[in-house]
């Protein structure tokens, strides 16, 4: 493998973040304790009397066909994934698994986004470009309130792309705004003395921006449509409906809302999900940094400080303000719902799936019908979730069935995951392989509220959905590396869990290893494979191995799946994944501990390259690669927080991308294509 570059200025505490990092997303939640100081047990711990399945994942081929016939899910090597019909030649050299044939860019720190030989890319969209009607053009130095309210948000997180019916060559572009960084947006920007339009501004800049795309047909170029009718903009003051079994219940209401059911705004929304039957999924995430003077012991398991906040928002509005509005903060937390065909809809924020920090929220159907919910909850020690709904989806479009679709996420039950390893006292926190040649295990659903009926002993129902962390605390839930996005596999139904680091790990009073998260001090993540049992995506068990264990392949505690490691590119830090059409794994990450910057990476699954990682992208200086799209001609990137970097301003800019030099770092949206018009990867 490639020599790899020193290490950049990162945060020691945040995975490879930068103090600016720390502080405009997050919320410095690195440096402070971690929320979770239960004393539940750990999956090192439950490990004594578990019944060994080696034998089990040994016969891989056969379970796996059994499995199919009604036995328990065990995860054995999945069938093959099936040809996919594409056109091109595919570049001198690469190889790989169909939909991976292009040759890995090598790890770099260029400042701007390195895509394969062969292949072709454009900005789609920027920071502040003019999406509604009467939104002025975007200009840096007389940036307002009232104009953001008109353009494209602020570093772009999760992105959908949605077909758009009777509109030739279109199509609906769903954005998530994560968070702004105020320093590297405004000139002069005073952290400590922010201005009333630079706050109004920045409340503009957060939320969810729907805006149709017009893709040139003979490549995979894609162009906003200024003020098409189905364009919106949703920020901190537009209106939001609470739904579910805690609306309406006492923790939710506040002096400007008694009824508990109307919500001013979206904050932190990260990653998210689509649905089938056609909307948007949004999980809002590091929501707390936003309040300040929290004082109660559920305010401290979420992070929630008690002074100042960093943005000073509760100057302007009394709601950031615990002291004077205790309940505003357990009106965020939740997963948003929108509807980007009906642009006069209002968004609901779904209690049912419980309050936390949300990465993602990505369903898929039972064999009846229903939806069920994978989510991640993205903090050090913290837990990963499941939603499984009462009621079936309806097909079709009519209004009726879109009405009944809009209350499958209402009710249901809310679990969380217990997990234990196959390995009694094997694992000893420095990555090395057990003997059986996985980590892996068993793992249970445990049920926490069904509707209004709570399954946690001495918690409401209410509180469960309110202070859902709470409620995995008391049953024993597994403490994870930060669990991001969860995403299924449409081919196979497998789960596949982003955990994207852990640093604390192993530290004195902090949990140790276990067969799951099997690093002490982990920078570089893993990401998880779960399969439930009896394909049954409603189960209430599962069986889980890691699929990756990240890091430098040169590093002996690095697992490719079984793959050889000297034949992969180096990855750190697993953030947001997504599927292509041929069944692959696409992950995106973010805080890049190996010296190079943040980037886009491929892999196969199934079939006898499964294991085998290649690089498709790099992002500029100090961004994250987010948003991760892969059609069968383009794939999408949300290029967020470039040029975030300690000491970075408008004045003294650490990245000029996209635009160059002289002109104010955006973050953007990127296509890529092959350049001469054959599908991604064939």
């Amino acid at each position: 493998m490639r020599k790899l570059l020193p290490l950049l200025s990162t945060n020691p505490h945040g995975g490879g973040r930068s103090a600016l990092t720390c502080r405009y997303r997050c919320g410095d939640a690195c440096f402070h304790e971690v929320p979770n100081t239960s004393d539940n047990e750990y999956a090192g711990d439950l490990i004594a009397g578990v019944l060994s399945r080696r034998s089990a994942l040994r016969a891989a081929a056969v379970v796996t066909v059994a499995s199919a016939v009604g036995g328990a899910a065990v995860l054995g090597e999945a069938p093959a994934a099936e040809a996919h019909a594409g056109h091109g030649h595919r570049p001198a050299g690469a190889d790989g698994a169909r939909g991976l044939r292009f040759t890995p860019v090598a790890p770099n720190t260029a400042d701007r986004v390195t895509v394969p030989s062969g292949y072709s890319q454009n900005v789609v969209i920027r920071w502040g470009e003019p999406i509604l009607r009467g939104a002025p053009a975007f200009d840096a130095e007389k940036q307002t309130a009232k104009a953001q309210a008109g353009q494209f948000g602020y570093n772009n997180d999760f992105l959908s792309l949605l077909p758009l019916p009777g509109e030739r060559d279109r199509q609906v572009l769903v954005a998530n705004h994560e968070y702004t960084d105020e320093v590297l947006m405004f000139r002069g920007y005073d952290p400590a003395n922010p201005t009333r339009e630079q706050v109004e501004t920045a409340w503009a800049a957060h939320g969810l921006s729907v805006v149709v795309v017009e893709e040139e047909r003979r490549t995979g170029r894609l162009t906003p449509v200024s003020r098409h009718h189905l364009n919106r903009r949703l920020h901190t003051t537009s209106e939001f409906r609470v739904t579910g079994p805690a609306a309406g219940g006492d923790l939710l209401k506040t002096s400007a809302d008694p009824t508990g059911r109307r919500v001013l705004g979206t904050l932190n929304n990260c990653a998210g999900g689509t649905t089938p039957w056609g909307t948007t999924l949004h999980g809002e995430e590091n929501f707390n940094q936003y309040f300040a003077n929290g004082s109660s012991a559920t305010d401290k398991r979420y992070g929630v400080g008690t002074g100042a906040t960093e943005r000073k928002w509760e100057r302007f509005d009394k709601r950031f303000d615990l002291a004077q509005e205790p309940n505003e903060v357990h009106r965020f937390g939740w997963v948003v719902e929108l509807d980007p065909y009906e642009p006069d809809s209002t968004p609901r924020k779904r209690t049912a799936l419980g309050r936390f920090k949300h990465e993602a929220a990505q369903p898929r159907l039972t064999a009846d019908g229903r939806p069920v919910v994978y989510m991640g909850d993205d903090e050090r020690f913290d837990y990963f979730y499941k939603f499984v709904s009462s009621k079936r989806m309806k097909k079709g479009s009519s209004r009726a069935a879109r009405e009944h679709n809009l209350t499958l996420l209402d009710e249901g039950t809310l679990y969380v995951a217990k997990l234990t390893g196959d390995s009694p006292g094997e694992v000893d926190g420095t990555g090395r392989l057990p003997n059986d040649g996985e980590f892996d295990g068993s793992g249970t659903w445990i049920p926490l509220a069904t509707g209004n009926v709570s399954h946690v002993p001495g918690m409401t129902a209410e509180e469960v959905y309110v202070f859902t962390r709470l409620a995995g605390d008391k049953v024993g839930a597994t403490k994870m590396d930060r669990p991001e996005d969860v995403e299924p596999s449409p081919r196979t139904g497998r789960v596949y869990v982003a955990l994207t680091n852990n640093t604390d790990r192993g530290k004195a009073g902090k949990a140790g290893a276990d067969e799951a998260n099997p690093r002490n001090l982990n920078k570089h993540g893993q990401i998880l494979e779960l399969a439930e049992h009896w394909d049954d995506p409603s189960s209430d068990g599962f069986a889980w191995r890691l699929f990756l264990v990240a890091g430098d392949p040169n590093d002996p505690a690095t697992y490719f799946a079984g793959f050889p490691k000297e034949k992969v590119s180096p990855i750190s830090c697993p953030d947001n994944v997504a599927f292509d059409p041929h069944g692959n794994l696409w992950i995106s990450t973010d805080g890049n501990q190996l010296g190079s910057h943040d980037g886009l990476f491929g892999v196969a699954v199934q079939g006898g390259r499964r294991g085998e990682l290649k690089q498709f992208l790099t992002v500029p200086k100090g961004a994250e690669t987010c948003g991760p799209i892969v059609q069968d001609r383009r794939v999408l990137v949300a290029v967020q927080h470039p040029g975030e970097i300690d000491g970075a301003s408008v004045e003294k800019p650490a990245s000029t991308w996209p635009d160059g030099p002289g002109k104010i770092v955006r973050p953007s949206v990127v296509a890529v294509w092959r350049t001469d018009g054959g599908d991604i990867g064939v």
